[in-house]
Formats: C-alpha cells, structure tokens, sequence
C-alpha cells in the first residue's frame, strides 16, 4: 500500500469526521430543544442528564476525531 493512499484515506477521514462533529455541534448550539426532544422520545432522561451527555459525547467525539484523525493525517503530511 502506497503512502499516499493512506494519506488521501485519513484525508478523507478527517474531512468527513470533521463535517459530522461541525454538524453535530451546531444542531447542539442552534436547536438544543428539537435534538432533546428526539432523544427523549427514544431514551427517558431528564435534560440536566441529557446535557451532561451530550456535552460529554461532544468531548469525546472531538478527542477521537484528533487523535484518530488528525494526527495520524497531520503524520503523513510530515513524513510524506
């Protein structure tokens, strides 16, 4: 496998990843209400719990997508 196949792949990854946690994170700031009631239509949970967790996915969403992503990309640009 070429080394710049995996870099175009993580290039990829990071870019779509990228786009689903800008995504995510504006339905969370713009539309608290309509995301909190779709999720508790689906799982009962109060909205002190349900910010607690979603601002806790958020964290970790954003820490994969760094360090699962970003990094290995940000890697092979330097080594490429």
């Amino acid at each position: 496998m070429d080394i710049q196949i995996v870099t175009d792949f993580f290039m990829w990854c990071t870019i779509i990843n990228g786009l689903l946690f800008v995504l995510s994170a504006t339905m969370v700031m713009f539309a608290p209400d309509f995301v909190y009631r779709v999720q508790s239509k689906w799982f009962p949970i109060s909205r002190e719990a349900f910010n607690v967790a979603i601002y806790a996915f958020m964290g970790l969403f954003k820490i994969v997508l760094i360090m699962f992503n970003i990094v290995p990309y940000a890697a092979l640009l330097l080594i490429g």
